[in-house]
């Protein structure tokens, strides 16, 4: 063979690994860094992966040996990357951020809020007990720690778009910071929940009859079947639905006895003064129904058509007419004699409140006789093929409003900076908003849960590999060969004891289910791992309920204080 024919051959994959310019040399970076550090985020050690955060380590490494890329393309890739990520988190929460504050959400939403607060005072205890104060650089370092120990890759993301406005020049990579505290992170916010259990000297079997038995007592999930006949003269010539919405209570009238003859109500059937029904509601309104409609008599009901098969369903959203409509006043229990149990929207299972508000492509679990079920779901549509085709132009919409909003700037006096909720905040906050109020303007947000995820990762693969890779140049001097142990027990400190102190709080002060208190600090910590974790201790939605409550809340408090004290703090 000819010298220069092999030379040749050698020289294109030579400059594939090392021509920064070349578009298919930047293609083959990203995908290398993601692909490795993908794979290698699926290996547990003790049941705990890293998951694809392990995208960051891959991009230190290939930072280091200097396979790169252009700065500019970096940026880019860090800051759309991180656009995409937090657009998609907030489409997914919105819907639920507004209806988490009812009754004990408030009380959680408020633990929660003093967690991430107790967060930021250890993370400044650390700085000023274990770091030196005049190094302008430890304190955005601790920043990035700060995020890596309660786990929360969007708050990174907010915080290093932040320094760039604050550091002119030589930006702190915080990234540093957050590798080093992020692997102790995810374990650590397991452990710290455990210590919990056994300094509160919980058994856990005593926390699920507990939990069984606030489900047997509690009067308003208690059914109560009555035969009642009709006597109140207001009633004469009136439907059901009218009825159902004058009472303005749930009931399900499932028979009636009209002119000595038993049928099965729907929405229109006319009541007169004399039939008998049969009724069965919540045991608290039970009073209140006997008294609006008539007395409770003896009284036997034909069999055959008691015996309807009850099956539970999984209905989905798709009928337009439905979007924006809330669950009061479907009144599902006493028109379609079905009960709604729950409602997954992105994966996030909702609180079935009467104050929810559905949107398209929600998932509903349907449960009643199966004629009702399947009434239920010709109403709601259920045409899971409508919702194949994606809604890109509302996501590119809300893009562009977050970016407008995440650009305006603030002047706060005693601040060296306008302060501006940039590309995490802007985007992340008109993602709530039309997450939830969207279909008052004719906005269609749904995006299915696969494509959501696929979105989302995309965005986060992005932002983790660029971060990285930028991240790797510097990562030998300053953590290996400088203060990384210290980000290393300084992270861990982090996590554990804001769990320790509210955990116990939180028990001790407001007796909440330990289930419960599990659910709210994986929910905090915005840690799937610690969610799973709970939820394999547990056979009941306890922890699933206490993540989603706090969930919205408090990834919307993590960005937002990550510039927070960035602006204030990092730029004096």
């Amino acid at each position: 063979m000819h010298p220069n024919l092999r030379f040749l051959r050698m020289e294109w994959i030579t400059n594939l690994f090392t021509s920064t310019e070349s578009v298919a040399h930047i293609v083959l970076l990203y995908a290398i860094v993601i692909a490795v550090g993908v794979y290698l985020g699926k290996i547990k050690i003790g049941g705990v992966s890293l998951g694809v955060t392990f995208v960051l380590f891959a991009g230190i490494v290939a930072g280091h040996i200097h396979f790169t890329a252009p700065q500019a393309i970096l940026n880019f890739g860090q800051d759309f990357g991180l656009i995409l990520f937090v657009f998609m988190i907030g489409l997914q929460v919105g819907p639920g951020f507004f209806e988490s504050f009812r009754k004990d959400g408030v009380t959680l939403n408020r633990l929660a809020t003093a967690t991430i607060l107790l967060n930021i005072a250890v993370m400044f205890g650390c700085y000023y007990l274990f770091f030196d104060t005049s190094n302008p650089y430890n304190l955005p370092m601790l920043v990035g720690t700060l995020y890596g120990a309660v786990t929360n890759t969007p708050a990174l993301g907010a915080a290093s778009e932040a320094m760039s406005s604050v550091f002119k020049g030589d930006v702190p990579q915080i990234a540093s910071g957050y590798a080093c505290a992020y692997p102790l992170g995810v374990v650590g916010i397991i452990l710290a929940t455990i210590a919990v259990r056994f300094l509160c000297k919980v058994k856990l079997e005593d926390e699920e009859a507990q939990l069984l038995a606030e489900e047997a007592t509690n009067p308003h999930e208690k059914p109560y079947k009555m035969h009642l006949r009709v006597t109140n003269l207001y009633l004469a010539g009136r439907t059901l639905m009218q009825i159902s919405e004058f009472l303005n209570r749930d009931f399900v009238c499932s028979r009636i006895l009209h002119d000595g003859e038993v049928s099965i109500p729907n929405s229109k059937t006319i009541f007169e003064v004399g039939d008998e029904l049969l009724v069965v509601c919540a045991e608290a309104d039970a009073e209140p129904i006997k008294a609006f409609i008539g007395p409770e008599v003896p009284g036997e009901w034909n069999t055959e058509l008691e015996a309807q098969p009850m099956v539970a369903r999984r209905i989905v959203v798709t009928r337009p007419s439905m979007n924006g409509k809330t669950l009061g006043k479907m009144h599902f229990a006493s028109v379609y004699g079905v009960n709604v149990t729950r409602i997954t929207r992105h994966g996030i299972d909702l609180f079935a409140g009467r104050s929810h508000h559905f949107h398209i492509g929600d998932r509903v679990m349907v449960v009643g006789p199966e004629d009702n079920v399947n009434r239920v779901a010709d109403m709601m549509g259920n045409a899971a093929h409508r919702l194949n085709a994606p809604n890109i132009a509302t996501i590119f919409v809300g893009i562009m409003l977050g970016i407008i909003l995440g650009s305006l700037p603030f002047f706060i006096p005693g601040m060296p900076e306008p302060m501006k909720l940039g590309l995490a905040g802007g985007p992340l906050i008109v993602a709530i908003l039309i997450g939830r109020f969207g279909y008052r303007i004719k906005l269609v947000t749904y995006t299915t849960t696969s494509a959501n995820m696929m979105l989302r990762e995309i965005g986060l693969v992005l932002f983790l590999a660029s971060v990285g890779i930028k991240a790797g140049a510097g990562f030998w001097d300053t953590v290996v060969a400088g203060d990384g142990i210290k980000y290393v027990y300084s992270g861990f400190l982090i996590t554990v004891l804001p769990i320790l102190i509210v955990g116990v709080y939180s028990r001790l002060k407001y007796k909440f289910n330990y289930f419960t208190i599990m659910g709210m600090l994986a929910g905090t910590y915005t840690d799937p791992p610690a969610l799973a974790y709970a939820n394999g201790v547990c056979s009941k939605e306890a922890p699933s309920i206490g993540y989603s409550t706090v969930y919205p809340l408090s990834m919307f408090l993590r960005i937002l204080t990550a510039q927070i004290i960035v602006l204030f703090f990092c730029g004096a």
